[in-house]
Protein backbone atom coordinates (compact mmCIF):
# COMPACT_ATOMS: atom_id res chain seq x y z
CA UNK A 1 0.00 0.00 0.00
CA UNK A 2 1.38 3.41 -0.94
CA UNK A 3 0.08 6.67 0.47
CA UNK A 4 0.93 9.83 -1.44
CA UNK A 5 2.14 12.74 0.66
CA UNK A 6 -0.47 14.85 -1.15
CA UNK A 7 -3.24 12.39 -0.27
CA UNK A 8 -2.04 12.22 3.31
CA UNK A 9 -2.03 16.01 3.45
CA UNK A 10 -5.63 16.05 2.24
CA UNK A 11 -6.61 13.55 4.91
CA UNK A 12 -4.53 15.80 7.12
CA UNK A 13 -5.77 16.69 10.51
CA UNK A 14 -7.92 13.66 11.10
CA UNK A 15 -5.16 11.15 10.48
CA UNK A 16 -1.68 12.68 10.46
CA UNK A 17 -0.94 16.11 11.84
CA UNK A 18 2.85 16.25 11.81
CA UNK A 19 5.46 15.96 9.11
CA UNK A 20 6.84 12.89 10.84
CA UNK A 21 3.53 11.09 10.54
CA UNK A 22 3.17 11.67 6.81
CA UNK A 23 6.75 11.58 5.68
CA UNK A 24 8.18 8.93 7.92
CA UNK A 25 5.18 6.78 8.83
CA UNK A 26 5.44 4.10 11.42
CA UNK A 27 8.56 2.69 13.01
CA UNK A 28 10.84 0.66 10.78
CA UNK A 29 10.48 -3.10 10.80
CA UNK A 30 13.74 -3.39 12.76
CA UNK A 31 11.92 -1.95 15.75
CA UNK A 32 14.11 1.12 15.91
CA UNK A 33 12.61 3.70 18.28
CA UNK A 34 14.62 6.93 17.99
CA UNK A 35 15.23 8.93 21.13
CA UNK A 36 15.60 12.36 19.60
CA UNK A 37 16.31 14.61 22.58
CA UNK A 38 19.64 16.27 21.86
CA UNK A 39 20.58 13.77 19.17
CA UNK A 40 21.47 14.39 15.56
CA UNK A 41 19.64 12.54 12.82
CA UNK A 42 22.66 10.34 12.14
CA UNK A 43 22.49 9.11 15.73
CA UNK A 44 18.73 8.84 16.13
CA UNK A 45 17.97 6.99 12.89
CA UNK A 46 19.61 4.04 11.18
CA UNK A 47 21.47 4.48 7.89
CA UNK A 48 21.40 8.28 7.67
CA UNK A 49 24.82 8.81 6.11
CA UNK A 50 24.60 11.92 3.89
CA UNK A 51 27.23 14.30 5.23
CA UNK A 52 24.89 17.27 5.68
CA UNK A 53 21.62 15.56 6.56
CA UNK A 54 23.08 13.41 9.32
CA UNK A 55 24.11 16.57 11.18
CA UNK A 56 20.54 17.90 11.37
CA UNK A 57 18.40 17.77 14.48
CA UNK A 58 15.66 15.16 14.35
CA UNK A 59 12.89 17.71 13.76
CA UNK A 60 14.79 19.39 10.94
CA UNK A 61 15.68 16.04 9.38
CA UNK A 62 12.05 14.94 9.30
CA UNK A 63 11.03 18.27 7.74
CA UNK A 64 13.80 17.97 5.17
CA UNK A 65 12.30 14.67 4.02
CA UNK A 66 9.13 16.60 3.23
CA UNK A 67 11.18 19.12 1.30
CA UNK A 68 12.75 16.38 -0.82
CA UNK A 69 9.29 14.94 -1.49
CA UNK A 70 7.95 18.31 -2.62
CA UNK A 71 11.02 19.13 -4.72
CA UNK A 72 10.68 15.92 -6.74
CA UNK A 73 6.90 15.48 -6.73
CA UNK A 74 7.27 12.10 -5.03
CA UNK A 75 5.82 10.43 -1.98
CA UNK A 76 7.60 8.52 0.77
CA UNK A 77 7.09 5.11 -0.80
CA UNK A 78 8.99 6.14 -3.93
CA UNK A 79 12.20 5.94 -1.88
CA UNK A 80 11.18 3.86 1.14
CA UNK A 81 9.42 0.54 0.44
CA UNK A 82 5.91 0.27 1.88
CA UNK A 83 6.06 3.70 3.50
CA UNK A 84 2.65 4.58 4.89
CA UNK A 85 2.02 1.02 6.07
CA UNK A 86 2.94 -1.10 9.07
CA UNK A 87 5.65 -2.77 6.96
CA UNK A 88 7.59 0.38 6.05
CA UNK A 89 11.32 -0.09 5.55
CA UNK A 90 13.21 3.18 5.92
CA UNK A 91 16.63 1.62 6.42
CA UNK A 92 17.13 -0.24 3.15
CA UNK A 93 19.08 1.52 0.40
CA UNK A 94 16.91 1.70 -2.71
CA UNK A 95 18.37 3.01 -6.00
CA UNK A 96 16.38 6.24 -5.73
CA UNK A 97 17.53 6.77 -2.15
CA UNK A 98 21.15 6.31 -3.25
CA UNK A 99 20.65 8.77 -6.10
CA UNK A 100 19.16 11.31 -3.71
CA UNK A 101 22.22 11.05 -1.48
CA UNK A 102 24.48 11.83 -4.44
CA UNK A 103 22.32 14.77 -5.49
CA UNK A 104 22.33 16.27 -1.98
CA UNK A 105 26.12 16.05 -1.89
CA UNK A 106 26.27 17.55 -5.40
CA UNK A 107 24.17 20.55 -4.39
CA UNK A 108 26.42 21.15 -1.39
CA UNK A 109 29.50 20.96 -3.63
CA UNK A 110 28.02 23.42 -6.17
CA UNK A 111 27.34 25.99 -3.47
CA UNK A 112 30.70 25.44 -1.81
CA UNK A 113 32.67 25.68 -5.05
CA UNK A 114 30.80 28.45 -6.83
CA UNK A 115 29.11 30.56 -4.15
CA UNK A 116 31.44 30.46 -1.18
CA UNK A 117 29.15 28.10 0.68
CA UNK A 118 26.11 30.40 0.38
CA UNK A 119 23.01 28.40 -0.54
CA UNK A 120 22.22 29.68 -4.03
CA UNK A 121 21.31 26.31 -5.56
CA UNK A 122 18.82 23.86 -4.05
CA UNK A 123 16.98 20.76 -5.26
CA UNK A 124 14.05 22.97 -6.25
CA UNK A 125 16.31 25.10 -8.47
CA UNK A 126 16.32 22.35 -11.08
CA UNK A 127 13.56 19.89 -10.26
CA UNK A 128 10.48 22.06 -9.62
CA UNK A 129 8.38 19.07 -8.62
CA UNK A 130 9.73 16.78 -11.34
CA UNK A 131 11.92 13.70 -11.05
CA UNK A 132 13.83 14.67 -14.19
CA UNK A 133 14.49 18.42 -14.49
CA UNK A 134 13.09 20.11 -17.59
CA UNK A 135 15.74 21.48 -19.94
CA UNK A 136 13.67 23.42 -22.48
CA UNK A 137 11.01 26.05 -21.97
CA UNK A 138 7.47 25.34 -23.17
CA UNK A 139 6.64 28.16 -25.57
CA UNK A 140 3.01 28.27 -24.46
CA UNK A 141 4.23 29.12 -20.96
CA UNK A 142 6.68 31.71 -22.29
CA UNK A 143 3.88 33.73 -23.88
CA UNK A 144 1.28 33.01 -21.21
CA UNK A 145 1.32 33.23 -17.41
CA UNK A 146 4.53 34.71 -16.02
CA UNK A 147 6.55 32.88 -13.38
CA UNK A 148 4.86 33.70 -10.07
CA UNK A 149 7.59 32.33 -7.80
CA UNK A 150 8.89 34.88 -5.32
CA UNK A 151 12.44 35.37 -4.13
CA UNK A 152 12.98 34.12 -0.61
CA UNK A 153 14.82 37.31 0.27
CA UNK A 154 13.00 40.63 0.56
CA UNK A 155 14.80 43.84 -0.37
CA UNK A 156 13.78 47.40 0.33
CA UNK A 157 12.46 49.34 -2.65
CA UNK A 158 12.61 53.08 -3.11
CA UNK A 159 9.33 54.95 -2.86
CA UNK A 160 7.85 52.37 -0.48
CA UNK A 161 7.26 52.62 3.29
CA UNK A 162 10.12 51.38 5.42
CA UNK A 163 9.85 48.18 7.42
CA UNK A 164 9.58 50.22 10.61
CA UNK A 165 6.74 52.31 9.18
CA UNK A 166 4.83 49.19 8.09
CA UNK A 167 5.25 47.55 11.50
CA UNK A 168 4.21 50.72 13.28
CA UNK A 169 1.06 50.97 11.15
CA UNK A 170 0.24 47.38 12.08
CA UNK A 171 0.62 48.10 15.80
CA UNK A 172 -1.77 51.02 15.46
CA UNK A 173 -4.21 49.01 13.34
CA UNK A 174 -4.64 46.23 15.90
CA UNK A 175 -5.12 48.54 18.87
CA UNK A 176 -2.14 50.79 19.50
CA UNK A 177 0.95 50.32 21.64
CA UNK A 178 -0.65 51.36 24.93
CA UNK A 179 -3.59 48.97 24.67
CA UNK A 180 -1.41 46.14 23.39
CA UNK A 181 0.93 46.58 26.36
CA UNK A 182 -2.03 45.65 28.57
CA UNK A 183 -2.52 42.31 26.80
CA UNK A 184 -0.95 39.74 29.14
CA UNK A 185 -2.64 36.53 28.06
CA UNK A 186 -5.48 35.07 26.04
CA UNK A 187 -7.33 31.83 25.43
CA UNK A 188 -8.80 31.34 21.96
CA UNK A 189 -11.18 28.48 21.15
CA UNK A 190 -12.85 27.27 18.00
CA UNK A 191 -12.78 24.44 15.49
CA UNK A 192 -10.33 23.24 12.90
CA UNK A 193 -10.79 21.23 9.74
CA UNK A 194 -8.19 19.73 7.43
CA UNK A 195 -7.81 20.72 3.79
CA UNK A 196 -10.58 19.19 1.71
CA UNK A 197 -12.69 18.80 4.85
CA UNK A 198 -11.38 15.27 5.32
CA UNK A 199 -10.73 13.84 8.74
CA UNK A 200 -13.58 15.58 10.54
CA UNK A 201 -13.73 18.63 12.77
CA UNK A 202 -11.63 19.06 15.87
CA UNK A 203 -11.63 21.39 18.85
CA UNK A 204 -8.94 24.01 18.40
CA UNK A 205 -7.40 25.96 21.29
CA UNK A 206 -4.63 28.54 21.57
CA UNK A 207 -3.25 29.42 25.01
CA UNK A 208 -0.83 32.36 25.17
CA UNK A 209 1.03 34.19 27.93
CA UNK A 210 3.07 37.33 27.29
CA UNK A 211 5.72 37.80 26.20
CA UNK A 212 6.44 34.49 24.47
CA UNK A 213 4.57 31.44 25.73
CA UNK A 214 2.09 29.65 23.51
CA UNK A 215 0.41 26.26 23.22
CA UNK A 216 -1.83 25.01 20.40
CA UNK A 217 -4.11 22.01 20.99
CA UNK A 218 -6.03 19.86 18.52
CA UNK A 219 -8.56 17.53 20.16
CA UNK A 220 -11.22 15.18 18.80
CA UNK A 221 -13.92 14.79 21.42
CA UNK A 222 -15.79 12.23 19.34
CA UNK A 223 -12.64 10.21 18.57
CA UNK A 224 -10.59 9.90 21.76
CA UNK A 225 -8.49 7.18 20.14
CA UNK A 226 -6.84 9.88 18.03
CA UNK A 227 -5.40 11.52 21.10
CA UNK A 228 -4.56 15.22 21.46
CA UNK A 229 -1.99 16.88 19.26
CA UNK A 230 -0.02 19.65 20.95
CA UNK A 231 2.60 22.22 20.05
CA UNK A 232 4.02 24.17 22.99
CA UNK A 233 6.68 26.75 23.76
CA UNK A 234 7.41 27.85 27.32
CA UNK A 235 9.62 30.79 26.38
CA UNK A 236 12.72 28.62 26.07
CA UNK A 237 11.88 25.03 25.16
CA UNK A 238 9.46 23.77 22.52
CA UNK A 239 7.62 20.46 22.30
CA UNK A 240 5.50 18.59 19.79
CA UNK A 241 3.11 15.79 20.65
CA UNK A 242 1.35 13.88 17.87
CA UNK A 243 0.04 10.52 19.08
CA UNK A 244 -0.05 9.03 15.58
CA UNK A 245 3.32 10.34 14.53
CA UNK A 246 6.53 8.37 14.32
CA UNK A 247 8.07 9.86 17.43
CA UNK A 248 4.86 10.58 19.29
CA UNK A 249 6.40 13.34 21.37
CA UNK A 250 9.71 15.15 21.15
CA UNK A 251 11.51 18.33 22.03
CA UNK A 252 12.07 20.86 19.26
CA UNK A 253 15.70 21.76 18.72
CA UNK A 254 16.19 23.01 15.15
CA UNK A 255 14.34 25.41 12.88
CA UNK A 256 10.96 24.36 14.27
CA UNK A 257 11.99 25.73 17.66
CA UNK A 258 12.64 29.12 16.06
CA UNK A 259 9.28 28.80 14.32
CA UNK A 260 7.20 28.18 17.43
CA UNK A 261 9.11 30.92 19.22
CA UNK A 262 8.16 33.39 16.48
CA UNK A 263 4.51 32.34 16.58
CA UNK A 264 4.49 32.84 20.34
CA UNK A 265 5.97 36.33 20.03
CA UNK A 266 3.60 37.35 17.23
CA UNK A 267 0.68 36.38 19.46
CA UNK A 268 1.37 39.69 21.22
CA UNK A 269 1.58 42.26 18.39
CA UNK A 270 2.99 45.05 20.52
CA UNK A 271 6.39 43.34 20.50
CA UNK A 272 6.53 42.53 16.80
CA UNK A 273 9.57 44.72 16.20
CA UNK A 274 11.56 42.70 18.72
CA UNK A 275 10.51 39.32 17.34
CA UNK A 276 13.17 39.34 14.60
CA UNK A 277 16.35 41.22 13.71
CA UNK A 278 17.52 43.09 10.62
CA UNK A 279 14.08 44.08 9.37
CA UNK A 280 14.02 45.03 5.68
CA UNK A 281 11.35 46.11 3.23
CA UNK A 282 8.81 47.13 2.32
CA UNK A 283 8.39 45.57 -1.03
CA UNK A 284 5.14 45.31 -3.01
CA UNK A 285 4.16 41.69 -3.59
CA UNK A 286 1.02 40.15 -5.01
CA UNK A 287 -0.76 37.22 -3.43
CA UNK A 288 -3.45 36.03 -5.79
CA UNK A 289 -5.20 39.10 -7.13
CA UNK A 290 -4.32 41.37 -4.21
CA UNK A 291 -1.28 43.53 -3.48
CA UNK A 292 0.51 43.55 -0.15
CA UNK A 293 3.59 45.10 1.43
CA UNK A 294 6.21 42.55 2.46
CA UNK A 295 8.82 42.97 5.17
CA UNK A 296 11.33 40.39 6.34
CA UNK A 297 13.34 39.76 9.45
CA UNK A 298 16.08 37.35 10.42
CA UNK A 299 16.48 34.97 13.32
CA UNK A 300 19.28 32.69 14.50
CA UNK A 301 21.20 30.30 12.24
CA UNK A 302 19.64 31.33 8.93
CA UNK A 303 16.02 31.46 10.11
CA UNK A 304 13.92 33.92 8.06
CA UNK A 305 10.35 35.14 8.15
CA UNK A 306 8.46 37.23 5.58
CA UNK A 307 5.37 39.12 6.73
CA UNK A 308 2.70 40.43 4.35
CA UNK A 309 0.60 43.44 5.37
CA UNK A 310 -2.53 44.86 3.77
CA UNK A 311 -1.51 48.36 2.64
CA UNK A 312 -5.05 49.68 3.18
CA UNK A 313 -5.79 48.35 6.67
CA UNK A 314 -2.25 47.78 7.92
CA UNK A 315 -3.26 44.32 9.18
CA UNK A 316 -1.05 41.25 8.97
CA UNK A 317 -2.30 38.85 6.29
CA UNK A 318 0.41 36.21 5.99
CA UNK A 319 3.61 34.98 7.61
CA UNK A 320 5.97 32.63 5.80
CA UNK A 321 8.78 31.36 7.98
CA UNK A 322 11.77 29.51 6.60
CA UNK A 323 13.86 27.03 8.52
CA UNK A 324 17.31 26.35 7.02
CA UNK A 325 18.37 22.95 5.72
CA UNK A 326 21.17 21.67 3.45
CA UNK A 327 18.71 21.11 0.60
CA UNK A 328 16.83 24.39 0.77
CA UNK A 329 14.71 26.49 3.08
CA UNK A 330 11.77 24.70 4.70
CA UNK A 331 8.67 26.94 4.53
CA UNK A 332 5.69 27.12 6.85
CA UNK A 333 2.87 29.53 6.02
CA UNK A 334 0.15 31.04 8.22
CA UNK A 335 -2.63 33.20 6.80
CA UNK A 336 -4.65 35.51 9.04
CA UNK A 337 -8.12 36.88 8.27
CA UNK A 338 -11.51 37.79 9.74
CA UNK A 339 -10.12 40.31 12.22
CA UNK A 340 -12.54 41.20 15.02
CA UNK A 341 -12.40 43.57 17.95
CA UNK A 342 -11.95 41.99 21.39
CA UNK A 343 -11.72 44.58 24.14
CA UNK A 344 -10.24 47.16 21.80
CA UNK A 345 -7.69 44.80 20.21
CA UNK A 346 -8.16 43.22 16.80
CA UNK A 347 -7.56 39.48 16.66
CA UNK A 348 -7.70 37.25 13.57
CA UNK A 349 -10.55 34.77 13.95
CA UNK A 350 -9.43 32.59 11.04
CA UNK A 351 -6.04 30.93 10.59
CA UNK A 352 -4.88 28.86 7.65
CA UNK A 353 -1.82 26.74 8.27
CA UNK A 354 0.14 25.36 5.33
CA UNK A 355 3.31 23.32 5.55
CA UNK A 356 5.16 20.80 3.44
CA UNK A 357 2.74 17.96 4.00
CA UNK A 358 -0.64 19.46 4.66
CA UNK A 359 -3.05 22.32 5.25
CA UNK A 360 -5.81 23.05 7.69
CA UNK A 361 -8.06 25.95 8.65
CA UNK A 362 -8.93 27.00 12.18
CA UNK A 363 -11.92 29.23 12.87
CA UNK A 364 -12.25 30.80 16.29
CA UNK A 365 -15.54 31.51 18.00
CA UNK A 366 -14.30 33.00 21.28
CA UNK A 367 -11.26 34.82 22.68
CA UNK A 368 -10.87 35.66 26.36
CA UNK A 369 -8.07 38.08 27.29
CA UNK A 370 -6.03 38.53 30.45
CA UNK A 371 -7.07 35.26 32.03
CA UNK A 372 -4.89 33.21 34.36
CA UNK A 373 -3.17 30.29 32.61
CA UNK A 374 -1.14 27.71 34.50
CA UNK A 375 2.51 27.88 33.38
CA UNK A 376 2.52 24.08 33.13
CA UNK A 377 0.25 24.34 30.09
CA UNK A 378 3.26 25.59 28.08
CA UNK A 379 5.69 22.88 29.11
CA UNK A 380 6.35 19.28 28.20
CA UNK A 381 3.13 17.52 27.18
CA UNK A 382 1.55 15.37 29.85
CA UNK A 383 1.51 11.60 29.28
CA UNK A 384 -2.30 11.61 29.10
Amino acid sequence: MKISWRAAAAAGMGVLWLTAAVLVGRLAAEGQAPRPAGKKAGEAFKNVTTSTLKELSVDDFVASMGLISANLGLDCADCHPRAGTDQADFVIDTPRKQTTRRMVEMVAAINRTNFGGVQRVTCWTCHHGRITPATTIALDAWYDTPNTELDDLVRSESGQPTADQILEKYIQAVGGAERLAGLKSFVATGTAVAYGELGGNADFTILANAPNQRTTLITYKDHPDRGTSMWSFDGRIGWTKTPRGLLGEYELIGGELDGVRLEAQLSFPGQIKQALDNWRGGTPRSLGDRDFLAVQGSGPKGFLATLYFDPATGLLARVVRYGPSPIGRMPTQIDYSDYRDVGGIKFPFEYKFTWLDGRYTAKLNDIKTNVAIDAARFGKPSPR
